[in-house]
């Protein structure tokens, strides 16, 4: 039986191919989109699901808008990493499709009370602050949760938009910690895990010649390569939220520890750092399975493959 997911994302070049992954998938049932401002700000992050959800044949995928900014303090947004669009590297047309109506907090409240009891996974690609909120708003879903499998923070690799802190949990720390805090199992896919999930160039120009789909991903990728190359002197680009649709798909292909994992919310220079317990010194439970490993070439396999699938199977 396919599990039951929603994505909760801020598309971002990586959302999108994440988001692309799952709807190749027949191991998965995605359920609906929830949006976040993160990458870009919520009307941008809101237009680019809808055009993913076109390209890959899904205009019938429920698309909620949701929170526009964190819960406290100015949003923070990416558009050095990823573009002014939040998807630039390919021009496609706008999406006809409408977001569905009702809010994003509210579409998870509702299907986490609808479905069966730990049917559902929330799959967390950007800031956490739909999320918390449904959790602060509706603390009853919380055990109705199958798990959480979310992409952000660091332990060893540190931080990407601070020296401390990863994007995701750098935009809304308290969001952060206050799912940290819920009890709800969490699976985590850090920067320690998702910096060795490189593009190459032989696989960008592979998946350019699948087909539409494939060129979308391969113009995207090609573009958000430019940052790392510049940053770090990679030779491609991490795909880091196809890891957190990959460990659901094959979970063989990761490796980690449960661990206890907090956030930093008041440190003047460590504000959204991802506090890991990894060698246990602090007492406190393990709250998190912490990933630090994944098999590279098997993860481009599986996104090769499943992507390609959308480029020879289309929709109707």
């Amino acid at each position: 039986m396919a599990q039951k997911i929603i994505i909760d994302t801020d598309p971002g070049q990586d959302d999108a191919v994440a988001i692309l992954l799952a709807l190749a998938s027949p191991e998965l049932e995605l359920l609906g989109l929830t949006v976040v401002a993160g990458n870009v700000p919520l009307e941008r992050t809101l237009q680019n699901a809808l055009t993913v959800c076109e390209l890959g044949g899904r205009p019938d995928l429920p698309v909620h808008a949701g929170c526009d900014r964190p819960l406290k303090g100015a949003l923070v947004t990416a558009e050095h990493v990823h573009g002014a669009s939040g998807l630039d590297g390919i021009e496609l047309p706008a999406p006809t499709m409408q977001p569905a109506p009702g809010h994003a907090v509210d579409f998870i409240i509702e299907t986490l009370r609808r479905e069966p009891a730990r049917s559902v996974t929330l799959v967390a690609i950007g800031p956490l602050t739909n999320i918390a909120t449904a959790f602060e708003r509706a603390p009853d879903i919380i055990p109705r949760l199958r798990r959480i499998v979310l992409m952000g923070g660091a332990w060893s690799d540190l931080g990407n938009v601070t020296p401390a802190a990863e994007f995701n949990i750098h935009v809304d720390p308290e969001a952060a910690a206050l799912v940290f805090g819920s009890g709800a199992e969490i699976v985590v896919l850090p920067l320690d895990a998702t910096h060795r999930a490189l593009t190459s160039r032989d696989w960008t120009e592979a998946m350019r010649q699948t087909g539409p789909v494939g060129r979308a991903v391969a113009s995207w990728t090609s573009f958000y390569e430019r940052f790392d190359r510049a940053k770090y002197g990679a030779g491609g680009a991490p795909l880091h939220d196809p890891c957190a649709v990959a460990w659901l798909i094959a979970p063989d292909l990761f490796s980690g520890r449960r661990v206890n994992v907090e956030i930093e919310t008041e440190g003047r220079l460590t504000r959204g750092m991802t506090v890991v317990d990894w060698w246990e010194v602090t007492g406190r439970p393990p709250n998190a399975l912490f990933i630090r490993e994944v098999d590279r070439d098997g993860l481009f396999r599986l996104l090769s493959t499943r992507i390609a699938s959308l480029d020879r199977n289309p929709a109707p």
